[in-house]
């Protein structure tokens, strides 16, 4: 549609408010390709008009920036970069790639500020540098691969016209077929997706280790812990709290046998279980589910807090931490990101803390609260009090 019939397009008097038909105006005029013509040459608006013409090209070439980033990952860009600025043809005995590709990356990488040049060398960028050993993220950045390809006709993806998602097929877990992983013996099966979440879980631990006083609790229940990443981490901090960790059996079994090895027999006590179908196990004051209720659909989650608030003596606590819709600042991650990231993955929403209260209530929880933390990209924490 031109622009010039657009804005010739009537207005519905008596569907829309005066206050609707004013910002209609507003929309037609901004979509007027003559009239940002004419803002281009403000001095003042200008920048404005710049800004978001910016804005609009680094969302169709979100892609490329995102693929020139996983290329530096796989080729272990800052890793080589770690010990200080390497010339091209120094990078070149590095990297398995031909010169004039390497080349290419390199300029790219640069014009992202992952990477940044010092005379006739390459250094590590401010974008690149925090890339380095932290292999949280690089995993997160190697995994969105089967994102990718996902994501590649997202009005299929929509329309629920996938037959087959890679990143369903990632977490077998989640999808009905899902009984294998439930045995003892499964523990190959579980490992990948296991390992993933052991890798990338550090993001949200700092979160809550940083925010949250554990000090006030005796023992704690750790609800789909995974190999135990969170309760490791924690354990380095809070020397005197007790542990339980639930998950499905061949997880438990990993975390049981990876736990008892780095924090000594006794002081982890590992269930493998179904927290749909099982009881969660009793006995700690403080239950966590660490990035966990959003993979799950309403219904799900809220038979998980019921079953969790059964579990816990007067008293006790429920804390939950993950990314969350609605975070303040950060208007894109929730609904956006982990939208589309949930849809390809088959299950799950993102929720806003309050959605999140609005079930523990419902569950039965008398107090909620939202506890302050400083990344509020890697995860917000409500906790809730029975």
């Amino acid at each position: 549609m031109e622009n010039i019939s657009l804005n010739m397009l009537p207005i519905d008097k008596d569907k829309y408010s005066l206050l609707d038909k004013i910002l209609i105006r507003k929309d037609r005029l901004i979509a007027n390709r003559q009239f940002q013509r004419i803002v281009a040459k403000v001095p003042f608006l200008s920048s404005i008009s710049k800004s978001r013409a910016k804005g609009v090209f680094d969302l169709m070439a979100g892609f490329v920036y995102s693929q020139i980033l996983l290329a530096c990952v796989r080729v272990r860009l800052f890793e080589h970069l770690a010990n200080g600025p390497l010339s091209l043809e120094e990078l070149s005995k590095k990297v398995d790639m031909p010169i004039k590709g390497l080349e290419r990356l390199l300029l790219g990488a640069q014009s992202l500020e992952l990477i940044e040049t010092r005379g006739n060398r390459f250094a590590l960028g401010t974008l690149g540098a925090p890339l380095v050993g932290n292999q949280a993220l690089l995993s997160m950045i190697e995994h969105h691969g089967a994102l990718y390809q996902d994501m590649r006709d997202p009005i299929a993806l929509l329309r629920g016209e996938l037959k087959e998602k890679a990143l369903e097929s990632y977490w077998p877990y989640i999808t009905e077929q899902s009984e294998e992983l439930k045995s003892l013996s499964d523990t190959d099966k579980v490992s990948q997706y296991s390992a993933l979440m052991s890798d990338s879980l550090p993001l949200v631990a700092d979160e809550v280790i940083d925010s949250y006083n554990f000090n006030q609790h005796q023992c704690l229940l750790d609800v789909g812990g995974g190999q135990g990443t969170f309760i490791s981490l924690l354990s380095q901090r809070v020397k005197h709290l007790q542990f339980q960790l639930f998950d499905l059996p061949g997880v438990a079994q990993l975390a049981q046998e990876k736990l008892d090895e780095t924090l000594g027999a006794g002081r982890v006590q590992c269930f493998g279980g179904d927290f749909f179908n099982h009881p969660i196990p009793s006995g700690a004051d403080l239950v966590t589910l660490i990035r966990v209720i959003f993979d799950h659909d309403d219904a799900r989650v809220k038979q998980l807090l019921r079953s969790i608030y059964q579990s816990l003596p007067s008293g006790g606590k429920l804390l939950v931490a993950e990314p969350m819709a609605n975070t303040e600042d950060l208007p894109a991650m929730g609904q956006a990101y982990f939208g589309f990231y949930l849809l390809a993955m088959g299950r799950g929403r993102p929720r806003s803390s309050q959605e999140i209260k609005d079930f523990l209530i419902e569950a039965g929880f008398k107090r909620t609260k939202l506890v302050k933390n400083m990344m509020k990209i890697n995860a917000q924490i409500v906790v809730a009090e029975k």
